[in-house]
């Protein structure tokens, strides 16, 4: 019998080179939250970087604990990265502006506490979340990230000929391997592109790592940099309703990914990951970061690479937590040119998108109302994507709930589908992949490793 994907042994030096590859490719999402944060704040460069380090940190220990789990309390043990959400980021914004940079953190510190004892009752309700719900909610935060990726390439330069040139090319870089290469060079197209679109970038004078001379060498993030956290009630109950969305979104990536893998997902372990989810929510207020999630484009590269090994997203974690420990190596990974990564990242999020989309295939839509689910809970979510300032005016709580595309996505379709599918029933069940049928067999020995 072949070992099952998530515990199959590659060797050493792939593991390594993938696990870099799940780095970079996640990297600048990630520190992208601490960077927008500080930056709507009016943070010092500084204090950013203390975000920065701390977020580091935080994503890499919950991408361990999620990878290889702690006994039968944390993780769900699948090949998954964790990353700051960008579903926290405005919330984060809106309560700093009102209420100060300690209400913010002890907010995340209460939501983290909920979302660690809501856990295992929300893990219960997942029959609610039918590929409907599952299938609009990843494939929103794939096309609401696609601006995220544009703003990299363009970066805000007068003019971008040059650049859209680039990135094309590193996207071109990415179908070439992927449609030409063979075993590990497909598998590591993306970090292939990256080193190669980077060197390029350094030629044409349009990447600069000037700044890593000047990074200490080592830096522990302090608790509570900001003083003794505060819990305005108002901004406390924003964070938990934004903790809930948080558990939607890595629910149904924990499930897409459970999905490759052939691993059947029980509740106890969707428990355990979101558990993980809320932790990270305490560990970043202490530290001053920020919720994780499951991230993203780290799912596509499982679609796209086939590899579906924790051991790998182990080494990504691990590195993480190196990097949130040493700012010279983590400000030369900050330092890799925007355009490129921007390229990357495009191709990433459009494949989140492709990954939501084939979900969405798989729901039974005739003589149900799951093409209203799906068509509203959609439009609605990209209500903040095309007019971003449509909700300024409205109150806080209104603004942190409508104004966020995956928040707004996700509530809709969670209510349309209790109204017109009231036991929350999945119609029509997704394909279980053939593996599907040892998983109890294979998490049995997989426990025992």
């Amino acid at each position: 019998m072949s070992a099952h994907p998530a515990a199959r042994r590659l060797p050493a030096p792939r593991v390594l080179i993938l696990g870099i590859q799940h780095l970079i490719v996640m990297y600048t999402g990630c520190v992208t939250v601490p960077l927008v944060f500080g930056s709507a704040l009016g943070l010092s460069t500084e204090t950013i970087g203390v975000l920065v380090n701390a977020d580091l940190l935080v994503a890499g220990l919950v991408t361990v604990i999620q990878a290889l789990g702690i006994s039968r309390i944390l993780g769900v043990r699948l090949p998954i990265v964790a990353g700051a959400s960008f579903t926290a980021v405005t919330p984060m914004i809106l309560i700093g502006q009102q209420y100060g940079l300690q209400a913010v953190w002890g907010a995340m510190i209460a939501a983290g506490l909920f979302g660690v004892l809501i856990a295992v009752p929300f893990s219960r309700i997942t029959r609610f979340f039918p590929p409907a719900v599952r299938g609009a909610a990843v494939t929103i935060i794939g096309l609401s990230l696609i601006g995220t990726a544009i703003g990299m390439i363009t970066d805000g330069a007068s003019s971008i000929g040059g650049r859209l040139a680039l990135a094309g090319a590193v996207i071109a870089l990415i179908v070439v391997l992927m449609r030409f290469g063979r075993g590990f060079l497909a598998q590591a197209a993306v970090l292939i592109a990256l080193l190669a679109g980077t060197a390029v970038a350094g030629a044409l004078s349009m990447a600069d790592f000037s700044s890593v001379a000047g990074a200490a060498w080592f830096g522990l993030p302090q608790p509570f940099h900001f003083g003794a956290p505060t819990f305005p009630i108002a901004a406390v109950i924003s964070m938990c309703i934004v903790m809930l969305v948080i558990f939607t979104e890595s629910t149904a990536y924990m499930m897409s990914v459970a999905e490759m893998s052939g691993q059947r997902l029980r509740s106890g372990d969707v428990a355990r990951g979101l558990a993980a989810d809320g932790l990270s929510g305490v560990l970043g207020g202490v530290f001053t970061s920020f919720p994780d999630t499951v991230f993203a484009q780290n799912v596509s590269l499982l679609q796209m690479t086939g590899v579906r090994s924790r051991r790998v997203v182990t080494v990504t974690g691990v590195l993480l937590v190196v990097m949130g420990l040493l700012p010279k190596l983590g400000e030369a990974v900050a330092s890799l040119p925007t355009v490129v990564v921007g390229a990357v990242s495009l191709v990433m999020f459009a494949t989140v998108a492709g990954v939501g989309i084939t979900t969405l295939s798989t729901v039974r839509y005739e003589g149900t109302q799951n093409m209203l689910i799906v068509s509203l809970s959609l439009g609605i979510g990209m209500v903040p994507v095309v007019a971003p300032d449509l909700y300024s005016t409205f109150p806080t709580t209104v603004q942190i709930i409508a104004g966020g595309a995956i928040t707004s996505c996700v509530i809709v379709a969670f209510v349309l589908n209790l109204l017109f599918n009231a036991r929350g029933q999945q119609a029509h069940p997704a394909p279980v992949p053939a593996q599907a049928a040892a998983a109890p067999a294979l998490e049995s020995l997989e426990g025992q490793r």
